[in-house]
Protein backbone atom coordinates (compact mmCIF):
# COMPACT_ATOMS: atom_id res chain seq x y z
CA UNK A 1 0.00 0.00 0.00
CA UNK A 2 2.80 2.39 0.94
CA UNK A 3 4.30 2.42 -2.58
CA UNK A 4 0.97 3.76 -3.92
CA UNK A 5 0.84 6.80 -1.58
CA UNK A 6 1.90 10.28 -2.75
CA UNK A 7 2.21 13.11 -0.19
CA UNK A 8 2.68 16.49 -1.86
CA UNK A 9 2.16 20.24 -1.25
CA UNK A 10 1.29 23.04 -3.65
CA UNK A 11 3.55 26.10 -3.25
CA UNK A 12 3.57 29.44 -5.10
CA UNK A 13 3.51 33.22 -4.80
CA UNK A 14 0.19 34.94 -3.93
CA UNK A 15 -2.50 34.64 -6.65
CA UNK A 16 -0.58 32.22 -8.88
CA UNK A 17 -3.45 29.71 -8.69
CA UNK A 18 -2.73 27.21 -5.88
CA UNK A 19 -6.28 26.93 -4.53
CA UNK A 20 -7.84 26.82 -8.03
CA UNK A 21 -5.46 23.99 -9.00
CA UNK A 22 -6.42 22.14 -5.78
CA UNK A 23 -10.09 22.43 -6.89
CA UNK A 24 -9.27 20.94 -10.32
CA UNK A 25 -7.28 18.03 -8.81
CA UNK A 26 -10.16 17.27 -6.40
CA UNK A 27 -12.58 17.40 -9.36
CA UNK A 28 -10.36 15.20 -11.57
CA UNK A 29 -10.13 12.58 -8.79
CA UNK A 30 -13.93 12.63 -8.36
CA UNK A 31 -13.72 13.30 -4.61
CA UNK A 32 -16.64 15.75 -4.72
CA UNK A 33 -19.77 15.54 -6.87
CA UNK A 34 -19.93 18.26 -9.56
CA UNK A 35 -23.07 19.78 -8.00
CA UNK A 36 -21.17 20.30 -4.67
CA UNK A 37 -18.11 21.90 -6.27
CA UNK A 38 -17.38 25.50 -5.21
CA UNK A 39 -14.49 27.82 -6.04
CA UNK A 40 -11.52 27.60 -3.63
CA UNK A 41 -12.96 24.56 -1.81
CA UNK A 42 -9.91 24.22 0.41
CA UNK A 43 -10.35 27.78 1.76
CA UNK A 44 -12.94 26.91 4.38
CA UNK A 45 -12.84 30.07 6.55
CA UNK A 46 -15.17 33.01 5.80
CA UNK A 47 -12.27 35.42 6.04
CA UNK A 48 -10.32 33.44 3.38
CA UNK A 49 -13.24 33.53 0.95
CA UNK A 50 -13.88 37.25 1.52
CA UNK A 51 -10.24 38.30 1.10
CA UNK A 52 -9.56 35.75 -1.65
CA UNK A 53 -6.40 34.49 0.07
CA UNK A 54 -5.35 31.23 1.73
CA UNK A 55 -4.50 31.64 5.41
CA UNK A 56 -4.45 28.04 6.68
CA UNK A 57 -2.79 25.13 4.88
CA UNK A 58 -5.48 22.49 4.25
CA UNK A 59 -5.10 18.76 3.56
CA UNK A 60 -7.27 16.38 1.53
CA UNK A 61 -7.00 12.64 0.80
CA UNK A 62 -7.88 11.68 -2.79
CA UNK A 63 -8.14 8.37 -4.67
CA UNK A 64 -6.78 8.19 -8.24
CA UNK A 65 -6.50 5.32 -10.70
CA UNK A 66 -3.67 5.21 -13.26
CA UNK A 67 -3.08 2.24 -15.59
CA UNK A 68 -5.40 0.06 -13.47
CA UNK A 69 -3.44 0.85 -10.26
CA UNK A 70 -5.19 2.64 -7.37
CA UNK A 71 -3.19 5.49 -5.79
CA UNK A 72 -3.77 7.63 -2.66
CA UNK A 73 -2.92 11.30 -3.14
CA UNK A 74 -2.53 13.39 0.03
CA UNK A 75 -2.65 16.99 -1.20
CA UNK A 76 -1.79 20.02 0.98
CA UNK A 77 -2.80 23.49 -0.29
CA UNK A 78 -0.55 26.17 1.27
CA UNK A 79 -0.81 29.99 1.65
CA UNK A 80 1.25 32.33 -0.53
CA UNK A 81 1.59 35.45 1.62
CA UNK A 82 4.91 36.03 3.40
CA UNK A 83 3.15 36.32 6.80
CA UNK A 84 1.97 32.72 6.54
CA UNK A 85 5.25 31.13 5.39
CA UNK A 86 5.26 29.20 8.70
CA UNK A 87 2.23 27.26 7.41
CA UNK A 88 4.23 26.45 4.25
CA UNK A 89 7.27 25.15 6.17
CA UNK A 90 5.03 22.88 8.31
CA UNK A 91 3.25 21.49 5.26
CA UNK A 92 6.52 20.82 3.42
CA UNK A 93 7.96 19.03 6.48
CA UNK A 94 5.21 16.41 6.14
CA UNK A 95 5.42 16.06 2.31
CA UNK A 96 7.60 14.06 -0.09
CA UNK A 97 7.17 16.37 -3.08
CA UNK A 98 6.03 19.87 -4.02
CA UNK A 99 4.28 21.39 -7.04
CA UNK A 100 5.91 24.76 -7.74
CA UNK A 101 3.23 26.86 -9.46
CA UNK A 102 4.37 29.88 -11.54
CA UNK A 103 1.98 32.30 -13.24
CA UNK A 104 2.55 32.22 -17.04
CA UNK A 105 2.10 36.02 -17.22
CA UNK A 106 3.84 37.18 -14.00
CA UNK A 107 6.79 34.80 -13.90
CA UNK A 108 9.02 34.21 -10.86
CA UNK A 109 8.12 36.35 -7.80
CA UNK A 110 9.76 36.87 -4.38
CA UNK A 111 7.64 34.26 -2.57
CA UNK A 112 8.27 31.75 -5.39
CA UNK A 113 11.98 31.90 -4.56
CA UNK A 114 11.43 31.79 -0.77
CA UNK A 115 9.11 28.75 -0.93
CA UNK A 116 11.47 26.84 -3.24
CA UNK A 117 14.30 27.23 -0.72
CA UNK A 118 12.08 25.81 2.07
CA UNK A 119 11.24 22.84 -0.22
CA UNK A 120 14.95 22.32 -1.02
CA UNK A 121 15.81 22.37 2.72
CA UNK A 122 13.33 19.49 3.16
CA UNK A 123 14.92 17.52 0.22
CA UNK A 124 11.62 17.40 -1.67
CA UNK A 125 11.09 16.45 -5.32
CA UNK A 126 10.06 19.76 -6.96
CA UNK A 127 7.77 19.70 -10.03
CA UNK A 128 7.72 23.05 -11.93
CA UNK A 129 4.19 23.84 -13.14
CA UNK A 130 3.34 26.86 -15.33
CA UNK A 131 -0.28 27.93 -14.71
CA UNK A 132 -2.68 30.32 -16.55
CA UNK A 133 -1.49 29.32 -20.04
CA UNK A 134 -5.02 30.15 -21.31
CA UNK A 135 -4.38 33.91 -20.86
CA UNK A 136 -3.53 35.92 -24.00
CA UNK A 137 -0.37 37.38 -22.40
CA UNK A 138 0.96 33.97 -21.24
CA UNK A 139 4.60 33.25 -22.11
CA UNK A 140 5.49 29.81 -20.64
CA UNK A 141 8.92 29.58 -22.33
CA UNK A 142 10.09 32.90 -20.82
CA UNK A 143 8.77 31.84 -17.40
CA UNK A 144 10.60 28.49 -17.50
CA UNK A 145 13.81 30.30 -18.49
CA UNK A 146 13.32 32.61 -15.48
CA UNK A 147 12.88 29.60 -13.17
CA UNK A 148 16.14 28.05 -14.41
CA UNK A 149 17.98 31.40 -14.17
CA UNK A 150 16.65 32.66 -10.79
CA UNK A 151 16.26 29.36 -8.92
CA UNK A 152 18.44 26.88 -10.79
CA UNK A 153 15.83 24.12 -11.18
CA UNK A 154 15.98 21.93 -14.28
CA UNK A 155 12.74 22.61 -16.20
CA UNK A 156 13.10 20.06 -19.00
CA UNK A 157 10.28 18.10 -17.34
CA UNK A 158 7.61 20.68 -16.59
CA UNK A 159 3.83 20.84 -16.88
CA UNK A 160 1.87 23.58 -18.64
CA UNK A 161 -1.65 23.88 -17.25
CA UNK A 162 -4.67 26.11 -16.85
CA UNK A 163 -6.18 25.50 -13.41
CA UNK A 164 -9.20 27.57 -14.45
CA UNK A 165 -10.17 25.48 -17.51
CA UNK A 166 -8.63 22.17 -16.35
CA UNK A 167 -6.26 21.98 -19.37
CA UNK A 168 -3.24 19.76 -18.61
CA UNK A 169 -4.42 18.84 -15.07
CA UNK A 170 -4.79 15.09 -15.78
CA UNK A 171 -1.26 14.96 -17.23
CA UNK A 172 -0.03 16.80 -14.10
CA UNK A 173 -1.64 14.19 -11.77
CA UNK A 174 0.04 11.43 -13.82
CA UNK A 175 3.36 13.29 -13.40
CA UNK A 176 2.78 13.46 -9.61
CA UNK A 177 2.24 9.67 -9.52
CA UNK A 178 5.39 9.09 -11.64
CA UNK A 179 7.77 11.63 -10.11
CA UNK A 180 6.84 12.24 -6.44
CA UNK A 181 8.51 9.48 -4.37
CA UNK A 182 6.34 7.23 -2.20
CA UNK A 183 6.84 7.55 1.59
CA UNK A 184 9.59 5.43 3.16
CA UNK A 185 8.76 3.97 6.58
CA UNK A 186 8.95 0.78 8.62
CA UNK A 187 5.46 -0.72 8.99
CA UNK A 188 6.60 -3.06 11.82
CA UNK A 189 8.39 -0.39 13.90
CA UNK A 190 6.72 1.30 16.92
CA UNK A 191 4.26 4.10 16.09
CA UNK A 192 5.97 7.35 15.09
CA UNK A 193 3.85 10.24 13.77
CA UNK A 194 4.35 14.01 13.43
CA UNK A 195 1.61 16.49 14.40
CA UNK A 196 1.75 19.14 11.67
CA UNK A 197 -1.56 20.90 12.31
CA UNK A 198 -4.25 21.06 15.00
CA UNK A 199 -7.51 22.88 15.71
CA UNK A 200 -10.37 22.98 18.19
CA UNK A 201 -13.81 21.57 17.42
CA UNK A 202 -16.73 22.45 19.73
CA UNK A 203 -18.06 18.87 19.55
CA UNK A 204 -14.91 16.73 19.26
CA UNK A 205 -12.45 18.84 21.30
CA UNK A 206 -8.81 19.30 20.24
CA UNK A 207 -7.91 17.51 16.98
CA UNK A 208 -4.46 16.67 15.61
CA UNK A 209 -3.58 16.27 11.91
CA UNK A 210 -0.68 13.81 11.67
CA UNK A 211 1.68 12.20 9.15
CA UNK A 212 2.60 8.64 10.18
CA UNK A 213 6.29 7.88 9.52
CA UNK A 214 6.60 4.42 11.13
CA UNK A 215 4.08 1.85 12.39
CA UNK A 216 0.40 2.81 12.50
CA UNK A 217 -2.19 4.52 14.73
CA UNK A 218 -5.24 2.39 15.61
CA UNK A 219 -8.59 3.29 17.11
CA UNK A 220 -8.56 2.57 20.87
CA UNK A 221 -4.70 2.63 21.05
CA UNK A 222 -3.01 4.35 24.02
CA UNK A 223 -0.57 6.93 22.62
CA UNK A 224 2.08 9.16 24.19
CA UNK A 225 3.09 12.73 23.27
CA UNK A 226 6.90 12.65 23.23
CA UNK A 227 7.43 16.27 24.39
CA UNK A 228 4.76 16.59 27.09
CA UNK A 229 4.97 12.84 28.10
CA UNK A 230 1.15 12.81 28.38
CA UNK A 231 -0.78 9.66 27.47
CA UNK A 232 -4.23 9.56 25.83
CA UNK A 233 -6.53 7.03 24.20
CA UNK A 234 -7.37 7.38 20.50
CA UNK A 235 -11.18 7.73 20.39
CA UNK A 236 -11.55 8.07 16.62
CA UNK A 237 -9.55 8.42 13.40
CA UNK A 238 -10.50 10.23 10.18
CA UNK A 239 -9.07 11.01 6.75
CA UNK A 240 -9.16 14.74 5.84
CA UNK A 241 -11.67 15.89 3.21
CA UNK A 242 -12.86 19.42 2.25
CA UNK A 243 -16.54 18.53 2.74
CA UNK A 244 -16.84 15.59 5.13
CA UNK A 245 -13.88 13.73 6.70
CA UNK A 246 -14.24 9.93 6.41
CA UNK A 247 -13.86 7.68 9.46
CA UNK A 248 -11.27 4.89 9.57
CA UNK A 249 -10.01 2.39 12.15
CA UNK A 250 -6.30 2.70 11.34
CA UNK A 251 -3.87 5.21 9.79
CA UNK A 252 -1.03 3.25 8.17
CA UNK A 253 2.65 4.11 7.54
CA UNK A 254 3.03 7.02 5.12
CA UNK A 255 -0.60 8.16 5.47
CA UNK A 256 -2.05 11.43 6.68
CA UNK A 257 -5.03 11.50 9.04
CA UNK A 258 -6.89 13.23 11.87
CA UNK A 259 -6.53 11.85 15.43
CA UNK A 260 -9.40 12.50 17.87
CA UNK A 261 -8.41 12.23 21.53
CA UNK A 262 -11.47 13.95 23.08
CA UNK A 263 -9.31 16.57 24.82
CA UNK A 264 -11.22 19.50 26.33
CA UNK A 265 -8.12 21.69 26.79
CA UNK A 266 -5.65 22.81 24.17
CA UNK A 267 -2.48 22.37 26.27
CA UNK A 268 -1.78 18.70 25.43
CA UNK A 269 -1.45 19.00 21.65
CA UNK A 270 1.57 20.88 20.30
CA UNK A 271 2.29 21.26 16.58
CA UNK A 272 5.68 19.68 15.86
CA UNK A 273 5.32 17.07 18.63
CA UNK A 274 5.79 13.34 17.95
CA UNK A 275 3.08 10.78 18.73
CA UNK A 276 4.18 7.26 19.69
CA UNK A 277 2.76 4.11 21.30
CA UNK A 278 2.44 4.36 25.10
CA UNK A 279 3.49 0.72 25.76
CA UNK A 280 6.13 0.40 23.04
CA UNK A 281 7.51 3.93 22.42
CA UNK A 282 9.89 4.85 19.60
CA UNK A 283 13.47 5.76 20.54
CA UNK A 284 13.77 9.28 19.13
CA UNK A 285 11.43 12.12 18.21
CA UNK A 286 10.94 13.26 14.61
CA UNK A 287 12.81 16.44 13.73
CA UNK A 288 9.79 18.71 13.58
CA UNK A 289 10.26 22.26 12.40
CA UNK A 290 11.62 25.41 13.95
CA UNK A 291 8.97 26.98 16.17
CA UNK A 292 7.75 30.25 14.67
CA UNK A 293 9.29 33.36 16.19
CA UNK A 294 6.83 36.28 16.27
CA UNK A 295 8.41 39.61 15.44
CA UNK A 296 5.47 42.01 15.46
CA UNK A 297 3.86 42.69 18.82
CA UNK A 298 0.66 44.55 19.69
CA UNK A 299 -1.58 44.83 22.71
CA UNK A 300 -5.06 43.31 22.19
CA UNK A 301 -7.69 44.47 24.67
CA UNK A 302 -11.41 43.72 25.02
CA UNK A 303 -13.53 46.88 24.70
CA UNK A 304 -15.76 45.49 27.48
CA UNK A 305 -13.34 45.00 30.40
CA UNK A 306 -15.26 42.02 31.86
CA UNK A 307 -14.45 39.99 28.70
CA UNK A 308 -10.77 39.50 29.68
CA UNK A 309 -11.19 35.76 30.55
CA UNK A 310 -13.22 35.20 27.34
CA UNK A 311 -10.31 36.69 25.38
CA UNK A 312 -7.82 34.40 27.17
CA UNK A 313 -9.97 31.34 26.33
CA UNK A 314 -10.32 32.48 22.69
CA UNK A 315 -6.54 32.98 22.31
CA UNK A 316 -5.86 29.52 23.78
CA UNK A 317 -8.22 27.89 21.27
CA UNK A 318 -6.88 29.92 18.36
CA UNK A 319 -3.28 29.11 19.30
CA UNK A 320 -4.08 25.42 18.75
CA UNK A 321 -5.06 26.25 15.16
CA UNK A 322 -2.23 28.77 14.66
CA UNK A 323 0.78 27.91 16.81
CA UNK A 324 2.74 30.90 15.50
CA UNK A 325 0.92 33.36 17.81
CA UNK A 326 2.19 33.97 21.35
CA UNK A 327 0.54 36.01 24.11
CA UNK A 328 1.01 37.09 27.70
CA UNK A 329 -1.20 39.27 29.96
CA UNK A 330 -0.47 42.99 30.25
CA UNK A 331 -2.31 46.00 31.58
CA UNK A 332 -2.51 49.56 30.31
CA UNK A 333 -3.61 52.69 32.18
CA UNK A 334 -5.57 53.73 29.09
CA UNK A 335 -7.12 50.40 28.07
CA UNK A 336 -7.31 48.16 31.16
CA UNK A 337 -6.33 44.46 31.05
CA UNK A 338 -5.44 42.66 27.83
CA UNK A 339 -2.71 40.58 26.17
CA UNK A 340 0.60 41.44 24.55
CA UNK A 341 0.33 39.29 21.43
CA UNK A 342 3.08 38.29 18.98
CA UNK A 343 2.46 37.91 15.22
CA UNK A 344 4.49 37.08 12.09
CA UNK A 345 3.49 40.30 10.29
CA UNK A 346 0.82 42.97 9.83
CA UNK A 347 -1.54 40.84 7.72
CA UNK A 348 -1.22 38.04 10.29
CA UNK A 349 -2.16 40.55 13.01
CA UNK A 350 -5.21 41.77 11.06
CA UNK A 351 -6.38 38.21 10.38
CA UNK A 352 -5.98 37.04 14.00
CA UNK A 353 -7.86 40.09 15.33
CA UNK A 354 -10.67 39.50 12.82
CA UNK A 355 -10.83 35.77 13.63
CA UNK A 356 -11.04 36.49 17.37
CA UNK A 357 -13.90 38.93 16.75
CA UNK A 358 -15.82 36.63 14.38
CA UNK A 359 -15.25 33.16 15.77
CA UNK A 360 -15.51 34.10 19.46
CA UNK A 361 -17.88 37.09 19.26
CA UNK A 362 -15.52 39.62 20.91
CA UNK A 363 -15.12 43.39 20.46
CA UNK A 364 -11.40 44.15 20.50
CA UNK A 365 -9.01 47.06 20.22
CA UNK A 366 -5.38 46.70 19.08
CA UNK A 367 -2.56 49.10 19.95
CA UNK A 368 0.18 50.25 17.59
CA UNK A 369 2.29 47.27 16.46
CA UNK A 370 5.93 47.23 17.56
CA UNK A 371 8.87 44.85 17.19
CA UNK A 372 11.05 43.27 19.88
CA UNK A 373 14.15 45.25 20.97
CA UNK A 374 17.27 44.23 22.89
CA UNK A 375 18.61 46.82 25.35
CA UNK A 376 22.20 46.87 26.67
CA UNK A 377 21.98 48.80 29.94
CA UNK A 378 24.78 50.91 31.40
CA UNK A 379 25.36 48.28 34.13
CA UNK A 380 26.17 45.67 31.42
CA UNK A 381 22.90 43.68 31.67
CA UNK A 382 20.88 42.87 28.54
CA UNK A 383 17.08 42.91 28.46
CA UNK A 384 14.48 42.43 25.71
CA UNK A 385 11.34 44.55 25.47
CA UNK A 386 8.19 44.09 23.37
CA UNK A 387 6.36 47.18 24.57
CA UNK A 388 7.74 50.75 24.21
CA UNK A 389 6.45 51.58 27.71
CA UNK A 390 9.02 49.07 29.11
CA UNK A 391 11.97 51.06 27.71
CA UNK A 392 14.26 52.23 30.59
CA UNK A 393 15.07 55.93 31.07
CA UNK A 394 17.74 57.21 28.58
CA UNK A 395 20.43 57.54 31.32
CA UNK A 396 20.21 53.75 31.96
CA UNK A 397 20.60 52.78 28.28
CA UNK A 398 23.97 52.07 26.67
CA UNK A 399 22.76 50.71 23.26
CA UNK A 400 19.43 49.78 21.74
CA UNK A 401 19.57 46.81 19.32
CA UNK A 402 16.77 46.52 16.78
CA UNK A 403 15.80 43.46 14.66
CA UNK A 404 16.77 43.44 10.96
CA UNK A 405 15.39 41.40 8.08
CA UNK A 406 16.86 40.36 4.74
CA UNK A 407 14.38 41.65 2.15
CA UNK A 408 14.13 40.19 -1.37
CA UNK A 409 12.27 42.45 -3.81
CA UNK A 410 11.50 41.71 -7.46
CA UNK A 411 10.55 44.83 -9.42
CA UNK A 412 10.22 45.84 -13.12
CA UNK A 413 13.27 47.97 -14.03
CA UNK A 414 11.10 51.05 -14.84
CA UNK A 415 10.18 51.37 -11.12
CA UNK A 416 13.70 50.73 -9.80
CA UNK A 417 14.36 54.40 -8.89
CA UNK A 418 11.12 54.65 -6.89
CA UNK A 419 11.89 51.47 -4.94
CA UNK A 420 15.51 52.45 -4.13
CA UNK A 421 14.27 55.87 -2.87
CA UNK A 422 11.68 54.13 -0.67
CA UNK A 423 14.32 51.73 0.69
CA UNK A 424 16.70 54.60 1.47
CA UNK A 425 13.90 56.40 3.35
CA UNK A 426 13.44 53.22 5.38
CA UNK A 427 17.14 53.06 6.44
CA UNK A 428 17.84 49.97 4.30
CA UNK A 429 21.31 48.92 3.11
CA UNK A 430 21.91 47.20 -0.24
CA UNK A 431 23.60 43.78 -0.50
CA UNK A 432 23.19 43.07 -4.21
CA UNK A 433 21.17 43.80 -7.33
CA UNK A 434 20.65 41.33 -10.21
CA UNK A 435 18.73 41.59 -13.49
CA UNK A 436 16.35 38.74 -14.44
CA UNK A 437 15.07 39.64 -17.91
CA UNK A 438 13.32 43.03 -17.63
CA UNK A 439 13.07 42.79 -13.86
CA UNK A 440 15.49 43.54 -11.05
CA UNK A 441 16.09 41.32 -8.01
CA UNK A 442 17.06 43.49 -5.03
CA UNK A 443 18.62 42.10 -1.85
CA UNK A 444 18.53 44.57 1.08
CA UNK A 445 18.94 44.53 4.87
CA UNK A 446 16.21 46.62 6.46
CA UNK A 447 15.14 47.32 10.09
CA UNK A 448 11.98 45.35 10.94
CA UNK A 449 10.54 48.48 12.58
CA UNK A 450 10.48 50.19 9.17
CA UNK A 451 8.49 47.50 7.35
CA UNK A 452 6.02 46.71 10.11
CA UNK A 453 3.60 49.56 9.43
CA UNK A 454 3.16 50.75 5.86
CA UNK A 455 6.14 49.49 3.84
CA UNK A 456 4.19 46.89 1.85
CA UNK A 457 1.46 49.41 0.89
CA UNK A 458 4.03 52.02 -0.17
CA UNK A 459 5.98 49.45 -2.19
CA UNK A 460 2.81 48.43 -4.04
CA UNK A 461 1.74 52.04 -4.72
CA UNK A 462 5.18 53.17 -6.00
CA UNK A 463 5.35 50.20 -8.41
CA UNK A 464 1.65 50.15 -9.48
CA UNK A 465 1.34 46.76 -7.77
CA UNK A 466 4.07 45.05 -9.84
CA UNK A 467 6.69 44.55 -7.10
CA UNK A 468 6.82 41.39 -5.01
CA UNK A 469 8.38 41.24 -1.57
CA UNK A 470 9.64 38.59 0.83
CA UNK A 471 11.73 38.78 4.00
CA UNK A 472 13.45 36.66 6.63
CA UNK A 473 14.88 37.72 10.03
CA UNK A 474 18.68 38.03 10.28
CA UNK A 475 19.25 39.12 13.90
CA UNK A 476 19.80 42.36 15.83
CA UNK A 477 21.93 45.42 15.04
CA UNK A 478 22.57 48.63 17.04
CA UNK A 479 20.29 51.56 16.21
CA UNK A 480 19.97 55.24 17.17
CA UNK A 481 16.43 55.16 18.56
CA UNK A 482 14.21 57.07 20.97
CA UNK A 483 10.86 56.57 22.65
CA UNK A 484 8.15 58.98 21.47
CA UNK A 485 5.43 59.60 24.07
CA UNK A 486 2.05 61.16 23.45
CA UNK A 487 0.53 63.31 26.18
CA UNK A 488 -3.17 64.16 26.23
CA UNK A 489 -4.10 66.92 28.70
CA UNK A 490 -0.68 66.52 30.36
CA UNK A 491 -0.94 62.74 30.87
CA UNK A 492 1.08 60.14 28.92
CA UNK A 493 -1.16 57.65 27.08
CA UNK A 494 0.99 54.53 27.43
CA UNK A 495 -0.79 52.62 24.64
CA UNK A 496 0.25 55.29 22.10
CA UNK A 497 4.01 55.24 22.84
CA UNK A 498 6.25 54.17 19.93
CA UNK A 499 10.00 53.75 19.38
CA UNK A 500 11.33 55.77 16.43
CA UNK A 501 14.71 56.58 14.81
CA UNK A 502 16.20 59.76 16.30
CA UNK A 503 16.25 61.63 12.96
CA UNK A 504 12.56 60.92 12.35
CA UNK A 505 11.24 61.71 15.84
CA UNK A 506 10.20 65.29 15.03
CA UNK A 507 8.33 64.49 11.80
CA UNK A 508 6.67 61.39 13.33
CA UNK A 509 5.61 63.37 16.41
CA UNK A 510 4.04 66.15 14.31
CA UNK A 511 2.28 63.68 12.02
CA UNK A 512 0.99 61.79 15.03
CA UNK A 513 -0.54 64.64 16.99
CA UNK A 514 -2.01 66.24 13.85
CA UNK A 515 -4.02 63.05 13.30
CA UNK A 516 -4.99 62.86 16.99
CA UNK A 517 -6.23 66.46 16.98
CA UNK A 518 -8.88 65.52 14.43
CA UNK A 519 -9.92 62.45 16.40
CA UNK A 520 -10.15 63.58 20.03
CA UNK A 521 -13.60 65.10 20.63
CA UNK A 522 -13.85 68.70 21.87
CA UNK A 523 -14.36 69.12 25.62
CA UNK A 524 -15.69 72.03 27.70
CA UNK A 525 -12.02 72.99 28.23
CA UNK A 526 -8.98 73.22 25.94
CA UNK A 527 -7.06 69.94 25.51
CA UNK A 528 -3.33 70.02 24.76
CA UNK A 529 -1.94 67.10 22.72
CA UNK A 530 1.84 66.89 22.92
CA UNK A 531 4.54 64.66 21.48
CA UNK A 532 7.51 64.38 23.81
CA UNK A 533 10.89 62.66 24.04
CA UNK A 534 11.74 62.26 27.71
CA UNK A 535 10.79 65.60 29.29
CA UNK A 536 11.19 67.60 26.06
CA UNK A 537 7.99 68.46 24.20
CA UNK A 538 8.77 68.42 20.47
CA UNK A 539 5.32 69.15 18.99
CA UNK A 540 1.94 70.38 20.22
CA UNK A 541 -1.62 70.78 18.97
CA UNK A 542 -4.63 72.14 20.89
CA UNK A 543 -8.20 70.90 20.70
CA UNK A 544 -10.34 74.01 21.16
CA UNK A 545 -13.02 74.01 23.85
CA UNK A 546 -16.72 73.94 23.05
CA UNK A 547 -18.43 77.15 24.17
CA UNK A 548 -21.73 77.06 26.00
CA UNK A 549 -23.80 80.22 25.48
CA UNK A 550 -24.19 81.28 29.13
CA UNK A 551 -25.52 84.73 28.15
CA UNK A 552 -28.53 83.32 26.29
CA UNK A 553 -30.85 84.20 29.20
CA UNK A 554 -29.80 87.90 29.22
CA UNK A 555 -32.31 89.96 27.29
CA UNK A 556 -30.98 93.51 27.16
CA UNK A 557 -29.92 95.16 30.42
CA UNK A 558 -26.45 96.34 31.40
CA UNK A 559 -23.38 94.76 29.66
CA UNK A 560 -21.82 94.02 33.08
CA UNK A 561 -24.40 91.23 33.61
CA UNK A 562 -23.06 89.38 30.58
CA UNK A 563 -19.44 90.04 31.58
CA UNK A 564 -20.07 88.63 35.04
CA UNK A 565 -21.51 85.41 33.57
CA UNK A 566 -18.61 85.05 31.10
CA UNK A 567 -16.03 85.54 33.89
CA UNK A 568 -17.82 82.91 35.97
CA UNK A 569 -17.72 80.50 32.99
CA UNK A 570 -14.01 81.20 32.46
CA UNK A 571 -13.22 80.37 36.11
CA UNK A 572 -15.30 77.18 35.86
CA UNK A 573 -13.42 76.06 32.73
CA UNK A 574 -10.09 76.70 34.46
CA UNK A 575 -11.14 74.55 37.41
CA UNK A 576 -12.45 71.86 35.02
CA UNK A 577 -9.14 71.85 33.15
CA UNK A 578 -7.31 71.18 36.40
CA UNK A 579 -9.34 68.05 37.15
CA UNK A 580 -10.50 67.18 33.60
CA UNK A 581 -10.01 63.67 32.21
CA UNK A 582 -10.11 63.11 28.46
CA UNK A 583 -11.38 59.87 26.96
CA UNK A 584 -9.23 58.91 23.97
CA UNK A 585 -11.64 57.21 21.53
CA UNK A 586 -10.97 53.90 19.76
CA UNK A 587 -10.53 55.68 16.41
CA UNK A 588 -7.41 57.34 17.82
CA UNK A 589 -5.75 53.96 18.32
CA UNK A 590 -6.80 52.90 14.83
CA UNK A 591 -5.25 56.09 13.45
CA UNK A 592 -1.95 55.04 15.02
CA UNK A 593 -1.96 51.94 12.81
CA UNK A 594 -2.41 54.13 9.74
CA UNK A 595 0.54 56.34 10.70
Amino acid sequence: MQKNIRNFSIIAHIDHGKSTLADRIIQECGAVADRDLTAQMMDTMDIEQERGITIKAQSVRLNYVKDGQAYILNLIDTPGHVDFSYEVSRSLASSDGALLIIDATQGVEAQTIANVYIAMDNDLEILPVVNKIDLPSADPDRVLEEVEEAIGIDCTESNLISAKTGQGVKALIDAIVDRVPSPVGDTDAPTKALIYDSWFDNYLGALALVRVYDGSIKKGQMIRMMNTKEEHQVLNLMYPHPRKPTKTNVIETGEIGIVILGLKTTNSIAVGDTITDAKNPTAEVIDGFEPAKPFVFAGIYPIETDKFEDLRDALNKLQLNDSSISFEPESSAALGSGFRTGFLGMLHMEVIKERLEREFDLDLIATAPTVIYEILKTDGTRITIQNPSELPAPNYIDTIFEPYVKATILVPDEFLGNVIKLLNDKRASQNKMDYIGKRVLLDYDIPMNEIVMDFYDKLKSTTKGYASFDYEPIGFRPGVLQKLDIKVAGEIVDALSIIVPENKALSKGREFIKALKELIPRQLFEVAIQASIGNNVIARETVKSTGKNVTAKCYGGDITRKRKLLEKQKAGKKRMKAIGKVNVPQEAFMAVLKI
